[in-house]
């Protein structure tokens, strides 16, 4: 579906974002020297713009383009991916940032060395980089280039994808991730006007009456919990596997965690990440509704890929419709050059450095940034080939309920199971990917047709099962507790510091908010 060109005031305003991004990269990229400067902006980053940079990176990859559609076709259902971020975000703000930022650590993967071993490290790690890359920065690319060529028909998928990947890659080898993180504020900001102005938009036009709403929508689109039997998210796979998919991504995933890893301290990476979920709470009235919406002011489309295109032509005046396209760009770029940088530190630090340790500081850095550059052809070539699923979100949550679940059980078991050795996290993670390739050939051959939810949760007992019985046969030997074991003095906020700075409070608040949400749309 082609919707008409962009106007000249409208080029004009995306011109405008693009000119501010890279004076950013400018900025930062003469700050960025080594490898700890490139990978973790010298570990400088304060609270606000790790919090706005978590939610821009994250928010492009499942919201807009992937929530919009998955609303417009089974509801606002899927806003549970969204609000169930919360009580995650406040598991890694009380537990992992802890442990991570104490063990002064550069890549995710790093951690686990320190907790079992070297085979953990560089399992995980090469798990991340095909991920990352194939799933995260090529979905990305595919939603971008969907806007793209809906607005500007000249151009293929391919083009498109490689035109937004390359932007993306120039500023982030340049200035590294401290270009990410603050690009990410101007992003983010770009990001929520822009979604504000659709939603508003999109309610004016039913005069802003919910019950004109609810009588256009079809059956349980505004309900947050759908039926066991529903093929889009039944209520069980949201309570047994939505908390999996999400705890890999929030807690586990490089190209997130990299923001915590690089903050001045942890009172601030705490903060950082407590605002992060904040910011998801109100994903679901002002993302997610325009494409329950959408169905009411829009002729039927048979792509939902396409109805958040669609809501933006249809709605937004000469200027707005640039801020608004500005805003998508923004939340895909935010994405990419995540995923990027955190393949390249992935590759760097977890596989070239350890081989090469005799590598100088700014000879890692260009490692880095070549990393960069080929992981940007890599994502770009894949990224067309996603129009052969279903949808975008289905591509991107399917991909990982097969891959993560064994991931998400050694992180959780082993933060707080001192028997646990390095047996146990090898066994889990093979034993766990192996069940997971035999279920997903069943899935292909059509003998299994259980949810993806439910097959996340199924994979995650499977994998905790797994890791208790290795633990139970081959457990630690070692009297010392294991480096990187969580404890509960790790939650106490900075000696000093007032009871309303104190991250245990900020997490109830955040608890109260999400329930306070959760029943409203129940």
């Amino acid at each position: 579906m082609n919707f008409a060109q962009p106007t000249a005031i409208d080029l004009a305003v995306i011109a405008a974002y693009a000119v501010i991004v890279v004076l950013i990269g400018v900025y930062t990229a003469r700050r960025t020297h080594d490898g700890e400067d490139l990978f973790l902006a010298g570990r400088r980053l304060t609270w606000l713009p790790i919090g706005f940079s978590l939610f821009a990176s994250n928010i492009s990859s499942t919201t807009l383009i992937g929530l919009a559609g998955a609303a417009y076709t089974w509801g606002i259902a899927v806003s549970s991916y969204e609000w169930m971020a919360a009580p995650i975000l406040v598991v890694m703000a009380l537990v992992f940032a802890p442990l991570y930022l104490n063990a002064r650590v550069g890549t995710v993967p790093e951690y686990l060395e320190l907790r079992f071993d070297r085979r953990a490290r560089r399992y995980f790690s090469a798990l991340t980089l095909v991920s990352n890359i194939i799933v995260d920065t090529a979905g990305t690319l595919f939603a971008g280039a969907v806007v793209l060529t809906a607005f500007v028909p000249s151009l293929d998928l391919f083009a498109a994808a490689l035109l937004l990947a390359a932007f993306a890659a120039a500023y982030t080898a340049a200035g590294g991730l401290a270009a990410v993180v603050y690009t990410d504020v101007v992003q983010a900001i770009i990001l929520l006007v822009g979604a504000v102005l659709v939603t508003v938009l999109a309610f004016a036009r039913i005069d802003f009456d919910w019950q004109q709403l609810a009588a256009a929508a079809p059956p349980d689109h505004l309900s947050l919990f759908l039926p066991l039997d529903s093929p889009d998210l039944p209520w069980l796979g949201m309570l047994v596997g939505v908390p999996v998919l999400g705890f890999y991504f929030w807690c586990t995933n490089q190209f997130i965690v990299q923001r915590v890893l690089g903050a001045r301290d942890l009172d601030h990476a705490r903060a950082g990440v407590l605002l992060a979920g904040l910011l998801k709470l109100p994903v679901l009235l002002i993302m997610v509704l325009p494409g329950v919406i959408a169905i009411s002011i829009l002729p039927p489309l048979a792509d939902p890929d396409q109805v958040y295109p669609a809501l933006i032509a249809e709605l937004l005046p000469v200027g707005l419709t640039g801020l608004v396209l500005a805003a998508l760009v923004a939340a895909l770029m935010s994405s990419v050059d995540s995923t990027l940088n955190s393949a390249a530190a992935l590759l760097t630090l977890d596989f070239i450095k350890p081989l090469r340790p005799d590598l100088s500081a700014r000879a890692v850095a260009w490692i880095g940034r070549a990393a960069i550059g080929v992981f940007m052809l890599l994502a770009a070539v894949t990224a067309p080939l996603i129009g052969n699923f279903e949808g975008l979100f289905h591509y991107l949550q399917t991909a990982l309920s097969y891959l993560v679940p064994p991931v998400a059980a050694v992180f959780l078991l082993g933060a707080f199971w001192g028997r646990a050795g390095p047996a146990s996290a090898m066994t889990t993670l093979i034993g766990g990917h192996l069940l997971s390739g035999v279920l997903f050939a069943l899935w292909l051959g059509g003998a299994v047709t259980l949810h993806f939810t439910l097959v996340a949760g199924l994979l995650f007992g499977a994998s905790l099962l797994i890791f208790a019985l290795t633990t139970w046969i081959k457990p630690r030997r070692e009297a010392q507790p294991p480096t990187g074991l969580w404890r509960p003095h790790l939650m106490r906020p900075s000696p000093g510091s007032p009871w309303w700075l104190d991250s245990r409070v900020h997490s109830l608040v955040l608890l109260a908010l999400t329930a306070a949400l959760v029943l409203a749309f129940a």
